[in-house]
């Protein structure tokens, strides 16, 4: 079977279209097609993976879809890999953050700013640089645990009038 532009094109767009089980099956059912020295071909002509064909003719043999397991990749949460960190980050913050002055939120700010917190779980509670997660991170865990690193705004007390009192001697103004 000679694999004309046109040809290529259309298989390339159509093993884009699908997704997983369907499109490894879809790379098998063309590579028979193709014949002998198929999932050569295809690799050179189409850039298939072999592997990925391979699989695919499992699946197309068998009948049944092999499971891709996506939720085994990637970087695991700074939670799963140092299980304390939540709650010694909420720990070393709890001691030094407010309410909001005005109570119009639930909101709890600290003093104390990403950084801050990240070198004293180092200094305070021993963990080593390297296992710790980066400064960004800690800044998201902090508005996770409900805190959010501001100033703590102070109470401030009422100007004075400008009438004159019947103790003071000079007027203000």
């Amino acid at each position: 079977m000679e694999l004309t532009d046109a040809m290529k094109g259309v298989l390339e767009a159509g093993a884009c279209a699908l997704k997983g089980s369907e499109r490894r099956v879809f790379m098998a059912r063309t590579v028979a097609a193709l014949g002998t020295g198929g999932q050569r071909r295809a690799q050179r002509e189409l850039g298939w993976n072999r592997g990925t064909i391979r699989k695919g003719a499992r699946e197309l043999r068998s009948g049944f879809a092999c499971a891709d397991a996506f939720h085994w990749r990637g970087r695991k949460r700074a939670e799963e890999r140092a299980p304390s960190l939540m709650a010694d980050i909420r720990g070393i913050v709890e001691g030094q953050s407010a309410a909001d002055p005005t109570f119009r939120t639930s909101r709890l700010y600290t003093r104390l700013s990403a950084g801050e917190v990240r070198r004293q779980l180092i200094e305070r509670k021993l963990y080593r640089d390297e296992d710790l997660p980066t400064e960004r991170t800690i800044r998201t865990k902090l508005n996770d645990l409900g805190f959010h690193p501001r100033m703590v705004a102070k109470s401030k007390p009422k100007k004075s009038s400008r009438r004159q009192t019947p103790s003071s001697t000079r007027s203000i103004g």
